[in-house]
């Protein structure tokens, strides 16, 4: 068993642009959205910047690509609530890569059908019982050849992620931007995109409030870690604690957490279908409950908020505009 999800090394040895290069014939580029009736409700010149047409729905894609590529086969074993799962699929299928996925067994049907559709083999755990990490490990000592991959925590991960960063600011300069928060490999990507870029916007992660330790870890200035996965309706952001080496990063490069209500997400969700005709997933939808949350924080400011995938199923979402 070899383990890529290990915290030895720094991200920057990493070389981000060859990353970069590698993903281009793998990924759609970032679709921009502004909309002056959302700014207009949000008190912000708000650009949305959408992965929900993303193969697969997710920006996770990109995490995906760029760890399938580096890592190779034969097997690649990985958690996940959904998104990184069906990234990690439909990558390892592009390559011919054996892949196995271990999920939440209450994960959404369309995120699990998503994974095996792709050609994943998919092993379900009840998380009371077993954390996901557990079930990798135990996984991973009877699987011969398998390397197991970090949805958050891994270098080629984040460089990847850091492709949509570069993406934005090739286009935008804004004074801020927010994207959701769970493991941190998505803001941390946006940290080192700002860094590559030369860009100067403050960065805001935002978090559900029922499962905010990133909150607590950057307040703390120690890594904080949470229980249990938390029954919030956005089920990306469901993970323990921040990867050791995102934590390191958000701790020099992010501006805040926001933490965000349930009923700011739900009404994220609906803004974004009303105002801007995008179908969101509740975790995508966190960078605008952000501003819905902290409005005075963000007034005037010109603000990118990334919605990071639109992969709910419809009769969840149906429920949510309702």
């Amino acid at each position: 068993m070899s383990v890529a999800d290990d915290t030895t090394g720094p991200v920057d040895l990493v070389d981000e642009p060859a990353v970069w290069a590698s993903l281009r014939p793998y990924l759609r580029p970032v679709t921009l959205v502004d909309s002056k009736p959302l700014s207009a409700a949000l008190g912000a010149e708000v650009l949305i910047a959408s992965e929900a047409f993303q193969h697969t729905g997710s920006f996770k894609l990109r995490a995906a690509m760029a760890a399938a590529l580096q890592y190779g086969g034969p097997h690649l074993l990985a958690g996940s609530s959904g998104n990184f799962g069906a990234a990690l699929a439909y990558a390892c299928k592009r390559l011919g890569i054996r892949c196995t996925i271990v999920m939440p067994h209450d994960s959404s049907t369309l995120k699990i059908d998503a994974v095996r559709g792709h050609g994943a083999e998919v092993d379900l755990v009840d998380t009371r019982v077993t954390a996901r990490k557990e079930r990798i490990r135990q996984l991973a000592s009877s699987l011969p050849g398998v390397r197991v991959v970090s949805a958050f925590d891994d270098p080629f991960v984040i460089a990847g992620n850091a492709s949509l960063g570069m993406e934005i600011f090739a286009v935008d300069q804004p004074d801020i931007v927010i994207a959701a928060v769970g493991g941190g490999g998505l803001c941390s990507g946006l940290i080192h995109a700002r860094t590559h870029s030369g860009a100067t916007a403050e960065m805001w992660a935002a978090e559900p409030a029922l499962c905010n330790d990133a909150s607590r870890s950057l307040r703390a200035g120690v890594l904080s870690h949470n229980d249990h996965e938390a029954d919030t309706l956005c089920d990306g952001a469901r993970t323990l604690s921040l990867g050791q080496r995102n934590f390191a990063i958000l701790r020099r490069g992010l501006a805040g957490v926001v933490e965000v209500s349930e009923e700011n997400v739900v009404a994220a969700v609906r803004l974004l279908s009303s105002h801007a005709n995008l179908k969101a997933e509740p975790t995508g939808a966190l960078s605008v409950g952000a501003l819905l949350q902290e409005p005075a924080r963000f007034a005037g400011k010109k603000v990118v908020c990334v919605v990071s995938g639109g992969n709910v199923s419809p009769d969840v979402y149906a429920r949510l505009l309702a």
